[in-house]
């Protein structure tokens, strides 16, 4: 009985919760007032680009008798190393990209088909490098978008890249597209006609598109009046372009971000089809790995050239691609020396390639 009175006096909170209907212990509330601290994030860090790479591209630039700007990217990893590549230098034949990737973009857009018909005249031919003047027939030539931007790209016709910028609008059309897509340091000139015509130090006229008129108008020109226009064009090329900028619109091209897929691969496709430059970049470029490339070439003044260049996209047999710009804006180095440079950047490129 001892037992059980005790028992019956113990006192049990919870039967007085609930049978006098006394409040629980609120739940424990945060303060809104209180600072809470964010958790750190761990950021992954930046891809550095190889130091031996780093190192070559300094050498080469350092050791080269001219005016030079070197770009390389990684278009996976993303680093840029770069020579020289935030100055604008003459792009010559380059610039046909930018005209290649107009038409495209208008493509995308529904604006104009490559099997668009267009009637090449006598009135369309330009200067230089057009080997479709030799196809017009009775003063023209039946053809259609997409085999002037092949024949533009892979054998640099000038009268081909000329009628394809009137047909897509003329260069305000190209610029308007270059910054819209924030190339950024980018120019694109006036067209072939007016850009060599001005670096010869020359007022254009039609007869200079037949011929050699164009060369003999020029060398009757005062040397004087000659340098004066080159030095002018070096100095501040109308259709500069830094080649850093080149190299990071070719990795956005690459990776889709400037064109559709189909434009994509078929202006990639173009460029590795291309039969310029076979001593330049391309001449290094080793079996299984695969290269698609624009190249530029200006005029001379006794042994300078206004313009040497290639800029391209490189993709090693595992899928990693680089984009490579190498531009001479001027120097009295031969051809052959020239040459050797674009290569040893390849070369550079591949020596360093790490393949997984």
């Amino acid at each position: 009985m001892l037992t059980a009175a005790l028992c019956a006096c113990v006192h049990d909170t919870r039967l007085d919760h609930a049978a006098y209907g006394a409040p629980r212990p609120a739940p424990y509330q945060r303060n809104p007032y209180q600072l809470v601290l964010p958790v750190p994030q761990s950021t992954p860090r930046p891809v550095q680009a190889p130091v031996g790479l780093t190192r070559a591209i300094d050498t080469l630039a350092k050791n080269f008798d001219g005016r030079v700007g070197i770009a390389v990217r990684s278009i996976d990893a993303g680093w840029t190393i770069s020579e020289g590549g935030d100055v604008r230098l003459p792009q010559q034949s380059v610039s046909k990209l930018w005209v290649a990737m107009t038409v495209l973009d208008a493509r995308d857009a529904g604006r104009l088909r490559l099997d668009d018909p267009i009637t090449i005249t006598k009135a369309d031919l330009t200067v230089f490098h057009q080997p479709i003047a030799y196809l017009l027939k009775n003063g023209e030539y039946k053809t259609t978008v997409g085999e002037l931007l092949q024949r533009a790209l892979t054998m640099s016709d000038n009268t081909c890249n000329d009628r394809l910028l009137r047909y897509v609008g003329g260069p305000a059309a190209v610029r308007s597209f270059i910054a819209r897509k924030q190339l950024g340091n980018i120019r694109f000139g006036p067209g072939e006609r007016l850009l060599q015509s001005q670096t010869a130090g020359l007022a254009w006229r039609s007869e200079y598109a037949f011929g050699n008129a164009f060369t003999l108008a020029r060398a009757r020109l005062p040397q004087s009046a000659r340098l004066a226009a080159f030095e002018s064009y070096v100095a501040d090329p109308i259709d500069g372009a830094a080649p850093v900028a080149i190299a990071d619109a070719l990795a956005r091209l690459k990776k889709g971000q400037l064109l559709s897929d189909d434009s994509t691969h078929y202006l990639i496709d173009t460029m590795e089809s291309s039969k310029t430059g076979r001593y330049r970049m391309r001449a290094a470029i080793p079996a299984g790995w695969t290269f698609g490339h624009k190249t530029g070439t200006g005029q001379d003044l006794g042994r300078r050239t206004a313009g040497f260049n290639d800029v391209g996209v490189l993709t090693a047999p595992n899928g990693h691609g680089y984009a490579i710009a190498v531009m001479i804006g001027d120097t009295p180095r031969p051809p052959a020396e020239r040459q050797m440079l674009m290569q040893q950047v390849v070369a550079s490129v591949v020596a360093n390639h790490k393949p997984y």
